[in-house]
C-alpha cells in the first residue's frame, strides 16, 4: 500500500515542479556554455587584433622597402649625373685659361692661325664638357641673383638701367646638370 501512495503522491506533484527542475539545470549549465563562449569570443578577438598587427607591420614594411628603393634609384641617379664633377671641376681652370689665351691673342692682334687654333682647342673642350651637362651661368646685363652669382667688388654707374645688374664677369660660373659646381664671380653696379 505504501507502494501506491508514493506512485499517487507522484502523480499529485504538479508538472511545474518538474519543469523548474529542468530549468534548474539548464541554468546549471548555462554559465558553463557562457563562460564557453565568452573564452572563445575573447579568442577571436585576440587572434583578430593579432592579424591586424600583423597586417599593420606588413603594410609599414612595405611602404619603408618602397621608401628604400626609390631612395636608391634617385641616389644612383644622382651619382651617375654628377660622376664626373670632380673631373669636370678640375677642368675648370683650364677652361679658363683657354678664355685668358683667346682674349689676350684677340687684344695683342696676335698671328690669325694662333687665335683659330687656340679658338679651335676651347671649342672642342666646351662641346666635350657640355656634353657631359655642363653649362655656363649667364651673368653679363643680368640682376645679381646669390643661388648663380658671387659678388666680389660694386661699381658706381651713372646709368639706372644697370644699378643692382651685373656689369662685369671676373670668373665665368658653371652649372653640372642644374647645379652649380662653381658660381659666377661677378661686379654689380650701384
Amino acid at each position: 500500500m505504501e507502494d501506491k501512495d508514493i506512485k499517487q503522491n507522484q502523480d499529485n506533484v504538479p508538472e511545474e515542479n518538474v519543469g523548474d527542475i529542468s530549468q534548474d539545470t539548464v541554468q546549471d549549465q548555462e554559465p558553463a556554455a557562457q563562460e564557453e563562449v565568452q573564452q572563445e569570443d575573447e579568442a577571436v578577438k585576440a587572434l583578430e587584433a593579432r592579424v591586424a598587427e600583423v597586417n599593420d607591420k606588413y603594410i609599414r614594411l612595405a611602404a619603408e622597402f618602397d621608401n628604400y628603393r626609390r631612395r636608391t634609384a634617385r641616389e644612383r641617379l644622382d651619382l651617375i649625373a654628377t660622376a664626373g664633377e670632380d673631373i669636370i671641376k678640375g677642368m675648370l681652370p683650364v677652361l679658363d685659361d683657354c678664355e685668358r689665351a683667346l682674349q689676350v691673342l684677340r687684344e695683342s692682334e696676335a698671328d690669325k692661325a694662333a687665335i683659330e687654333g687656340t679658338e679651335l682647342i676651347y671649342n672642342k673642350l666646351m662641346t666635350f664638357l657640355k656634353g657631359r651637362g655642363l653649362s655656363v651661368i649667364e651673368a653679363l646685363g643680368r640682376e645679381l641673383d646669390t643661388d648663380y652669382h658671387e659678388a666680389v667688388a660694386q661699381l658706381p654707374v651713372q646709368e639706372k638701367k644697370q644699378k643692382n645688374k651685373i656689369v662685369d664677369v671676373i670668373q665665368q660660373g658653371y652649372k653640372l646638370n642644374d647645379k652649380v659646381i662653381r658660381f659666377a664671380k661677378v661686379v654689380v653696379g650701384i
